[in-house]
């Protein structure tokens, strides 16, 4: 199965190593279940907007369509202020590119909530409430626009509110999710994805 991962900083595994990051973990889950091995191409950049993915993605040599999509991506457009507004005029085109990579298959397309960074050690000196007031919009408009073309959405928020208390948590920058932490991702990702792939298994 071709599993393509789209995003940022979050997708990549910034700080960790590769078979920590959320995508890769995901595949190991799903394959017991789907009795298949799970390919992993993933389209990420730490720092990447949705404008700088969608560049990005211009250039990149894939080879749709594939099995299962994924985006995660927003932070970068909160983080240097580009309000939501701006942000809910660049997501649709990545939600219709990410369609095509699933070859027209919708229902083979998830999203991920924007993390709560505002937990993180990183954010300490910050104005904690307004960061967290944002990535509330922001991912109110992820959620709406999404379901505006059936696209799943999947919330990490709650798997994701122990950074705060946890160092473990947290990799070695203060900012970016461990492993343990993309483990939970992964973990609360892998019924969802299974209903999207084999409907029987929901």
């Amino acid at each position: 199965m071709r599993y393509l991962a789209l995003g940022d900083s979050y997708t990549i595994g910034e700080g960790v190593a590769e078979h920590e990051r959320w995508p890769d973990q995901l595949a190991r889950l799903l394959e017991p279940a789907l009795a298949a091995a799970v390919e992993v191409t993933t389209i990420a950049r730490t720092g990447w907007t949705t404008d700088e993915l969608a560049g990005a993605l211009e250039a990149a040599p894939l080879a749709p369509p594939y099995d299962l999509v994924s985006l995660l991506i927003g932070v970068n457009d909160q983080y240097r202020g580009r309000g939501v507004t701006a942000f809910a005029r660049g997501l649709p085109p990545l939600f219709e590119r990410a369609i095509t990579y699933a070859g027209g298959a919708t229902g083979r397309v998830f999203v991920l909530s924007i993390p709560h960074w505002e937990w993180t050690p990183f954010a300490r000196d910050r104005d904690v409430p307004a960061i967290g007031r944002e990535i509330d919009a922001f991912n109110a408009m992820v959620r709406l626009l999404a379901a505006a073309r059936g696209i799943a959405f999947l919330d990490t928020t709650d798997a994701s509110r122990d950074v705060a208390n946890d160092p473990a948590l947290t990799a070695a920058d203060g900012l970016h999710p461990s492993g343990p932490l993309y483990a939970r991702w992964a973990a609360l990702a892998r019924p969802s994805v299974l209903g999207l792939l084999d409907p029987r298994q929901r």
